[in-house]
């Protein structure tokens, strides 16, 4: 059974898997230049935008300086004695770590002075430095109290080509090969050291930062759908927790006017930065649609206190953190793609109809259901923290999808030309579209396969051709035969039958062929179709025979030999002509019928049956028995009958 089925599927579905298998090798080179880079940030945004919001995380909040608050200061930068005393009034409250996300490098008088010494007497307060990244980026230098205390982290941000921030930074290392944690990693582990939780290397990897039970992998150029990005640093995915105004926010005002609670800060991280849309420190995320909305960019201030968040959280409560799969997996996830796309599309071959609409039909809403399935797959691995890039394996169901149906629509442009140069002369325009709805089920390599079936052949010959056209002009004698064969033939076709042959004054037709009959009751149709048939056939010679006779030209009798029993149908020749025909012994016996005794009279019509078909008949039919007569090339009698009409 295999060695009957292995060749066949390796002829039907070699190209499809070969096609899709060039079409996903195609996208991997094309995913590994970058061209599909900004599609899959795009979609890594949506699945952002679509998650549900998390809420804020009540651990941190944010002293906001807005375009208020530097109004009622009157000045920028705000006077570092307008900071000392915020600083001072949040110690009051015993936060568990201070985020001064403000450059003072420099002193801004008034108040210089006041605010060292709070800078000497805050030991959880951290100050920020920008940390020069060789050429790439300017340095500003930390507080110099704070910087001698050790009490500093890197502010630096790190934006996408197309300006939005998707990854955050941990550790950097200047040109000097010194190593700075950021500002998040300080404010997380001051934080977390009250919770029995210190940093340390991991055991996966020993490069890798462990906090708790969370592992924070480093970035690498290549991740996600990520291609050669610059991953200097020990860089992580940012999780956002929402999109802007996700933490608490209150104004540098209302704290120092007292408008807060009186447990705002306790136990929490205090950061505090610029919310002034003056001041410029604002950042598309992912959570800007540009497509469809006004971005609404998110401070700085806001982002550090997402990684902040992050790290806590992943620490504490096992929050997600942003993985990604092996390269070799996503490879193979294309290629899945891709020949999903290519089955789906070569599988609308076998519908049984006999229009393309629905072959295109199929087609379309497989790979629409199979591109949700695909999406929405990827969506889910999202939200347990899996960025799995969808946009190649999309890309590829599709387009080897399109490809496929146009390399199938191609095969069937040619398989149905092979059907009508079969068939265009031997059936009607209904029997045709039926055998290429089965085509699958009769034909193969482009012929019509061999079967065996059951069906009644039916043989026509005119009395006295001979001596006709020794009395006629050839051209003549052409145009009068061309005259009789249409007539014939249009009436075999009205009877569902096939003409299988033109042998001079000879016409040879089969009912029940190509498409078999599956049952008796459609073998009997067909022997009844075939009888029917002679005798229409006779009714049309006669009203020929009119014709002729008042134009002058001779009238002709019929003779007719009808056979049911097992035929062999098939295709004949070779790739350049083929031809389609019937072989058996039950053509043999109707041909043996049509010639037997012309001595037998019928009138303008002698339709001779053999025993076979007088018992698929029903009683309406006018028949007549002989005896068991021998035909010339058999050895056996066999019981012939005579129809004479219905």
């Amino acid at each position: 059974m295999w060695k009957k089925w292995i060749p066949r599927l390796r002829e039907e579905w070699g190209g499809v898997f070969l096609g899709a298998t060039t079409i996903a090798s195609l996208l991997v080179l094309l995913r590994l230049t970058g061209a599909l880079q900004w599609m899959e940030w795009r979609t890594l945004d949506w699945f952002f935008r679509l998650r549900p919001l998390e809420g804020t995380d009540d651990r941190i909040v944010i002293v906001g300086i807005s375009e208020t608050d530097i109004q009622n200061v009157g000045q920028w930068p705000i006077p570092d004695g307008v900071i000392a005393d915020l600083i001072s009034t949040l110690k009051v409250q015993e936060p568990r770590a201070i985020g001064l996300d403000i450059y003072r490098d420099l002193p801004v008088e008034p108040g210089h002075q006041k605010l060292v010494g709070v800078f000497e007497t805050t030991p959880n307060l951290i100050g920020v430095k920008k940390v020069s990244e060789g050429d790439r980026i300017w340095s500003v230098n930390p507080p110099p109290t704070l910087s001698s205390r050790g009490q500093i982290g890197a502010n630096n941000l790190i934006l996408d080509p197309d300006s939005t921030m998707r990854r955050g930074i941990l550790f950097l290392e200047n040109s000097d090969e010194e190593v700075f944690p950021s500002l998040a990693v300080n404010l997380a582990f001051l934080y977390l050291k009250p919770e029995g939780i210190i940093p340390k290397n991991s055991e996966v990897n020993p490069d890798y930062l462990q906090l708790g039970e969370a592992v924070f992998k480093r970035f690498r150029s290549n991740d996600g759908g990520y291609i050669r990005t610059y991953d200097q640093g020990y860089q992580i995915l940012i999780n956002f927790r929402g999109p802007q105004e996700t933490f608490e926010i209150v104004s540098l005002t209302d704290v120092l006017e007292n408008r807060i609670s009186e447990d705002f800060a306790r136990d929490r991280i205090v950061l505090i930065g610029s919310t002034a849309v003056s001041l410029q420190d604002y950042f598309h995320t992912p959570y800007d649609n540009k497509l469809t909305d006004a971005p609404r960019r998110m401070s700085g201030i806001e982002i550090h206190a997402n990684l902040t968040s992050q790290l806590i959280s992943a620490a504490l409560d096992n929050r997600p953190l942003i993985k990604v799969w092996s390269q070799p997996l996503e490879i193979g996830v294309i290629f899945l793609a891709a020949w999903i796309g290519g089955v789906l599309a070569a599988l609308g071959r076998y519908i049984p109809s006999k229009h393309t609409y629905y072959y295109l039909s199929w087609t379309g809403i497989t790979v629409v259901i199979s591109a949700t399935l695909c999406l929405g797959s990827a969506f889910l691995a999202f939200l347990v923290g899996w960025w799995i890039p969808v946009v190649p394996a999309l890309l590829g169901l599709t387009v080897s999808a399109g490809a496929i149906t146009a390399y199938i629509g191609k095969i069937e442009r040619e398989e149905r030309e092979t059907v009508m140069r079969l068939f265009e002369r031997h059936v009607t325009p209904k029997i045709a579209q039926a055998i290429w709805r089965d085509r699958q089920k009769i034909l193969k390599e482009g012929q019509l396969e061999a079967q065996e079936l059951v069906a009644t052949v039916l043989f026509t010959d005119l009395k006295g051709f001979s001596t006709i056209a020794e009395g006629m002009p050839p051209k003549v004698l052409m145009s009068w035969l061309n005259e009789y064969m249409r007539v014939m033939a249009q009436v075999v076709l009205e009877s569902d039958g096939a003409i299988d042959k033109f042998i001079g004054d000879a016409v040879m037709a089969v009912f029940g062929v190509p498409i078999p009959a599956t049952s008796d009751e459609e073998i009997a149709s067909d022997a009844q179709k075939a009888v029917n048939c002679a005798l229409k056939m006779a009714a049309a010679l006669q009203t020929l025979n009119q014709q002729w006779k008042l134009a002058g030209k001779p009238t002709v009798g019929m003779r007719v030999g009808i056979a049911t029993g097992p035929l062999v149908v098939g295709s004949l020749g070779s790739d350049r002509r083929q031809d389609y025909t019937i072989i058996g012994d039950t053509v043999n016996i109707a041909s043996r019928l049509e010639s037997h005794d012309k001595s037998i009279e019928g009138g303008i019509c002698r339709i001779l049956i053999s025993e076979d078909t007088y018992h698929l008949l029903p009683k309406s039919f006018s028949t007549k028995r002989f005896d068991r007569v021998l035909l010339k090339g058999r050895k056996e009698a066999v019981n012939v009958y005579q129809v004479f009409g219905e």
